[in-house]
């Protein structure tokens, strides 16, 4: 077989942020399948160096998934972060953030407040990030 194998850290982990992540911004879902799986399986590994390990030729990325400009103010930026292990041609896929809004999301049903889903746990302080961020849109 030509080109990297994708593996996980903790592919449960791993699958419960990809399944959050299908239902709750499917273009980020679509774009990490179809354009960013298969660059990567090719040897184009997009997003940013993180950081590097020379001894064991490792290099950490951080690519950085499209999404509503409100959700990334509130929640914080969707981005993938992933190793590649260039001898063994493997590429490890670590974490989807924000893991926790999008682990509460797989867990049960979030609502949202003006079209941003909001945390049960931080309800209110949600609330008014996107308020105060309306606000501040309005001016």
């Amino acid at each position: 077989m030509k080109g990297y194998v994708l593996d996980y850290i903790d592919e449960n982990e791993f699958r419960k942020l990809e399944r959050a992540l299908k239902k709750y911004n499917m273009l980020a879902f679509k774009k990490l399948n179809f354009e960013y799986y298969p660059a990567l399986r090719n040897g184009n590994f997009v997003g940013e160096l993180i950081s590097q390990n020379k001894k064991a030729s490792t290099e950490t990325y951080e690519l950085k998934l499209p999404s509503d400009k409100m959700f990334a103010q509130v929640h914080g930026e969707v981005k993938l972060v992933y190793t590649v292990y260039k001898k063994e041609e493997t590429i490890m896929l670590d974490k989807i953030t924000p893991t926790d809004i999008l682990l509460e999301g797989h867990k049960s049903e979030l609502t949202t407040y003006k079209g941003i889903m909001i945390s049960k746990a931080n309800a209110s302080k949600d609330i008014f990030k996107i308020d105060l961020l309306n606000r501040l849109q309005d001016k």
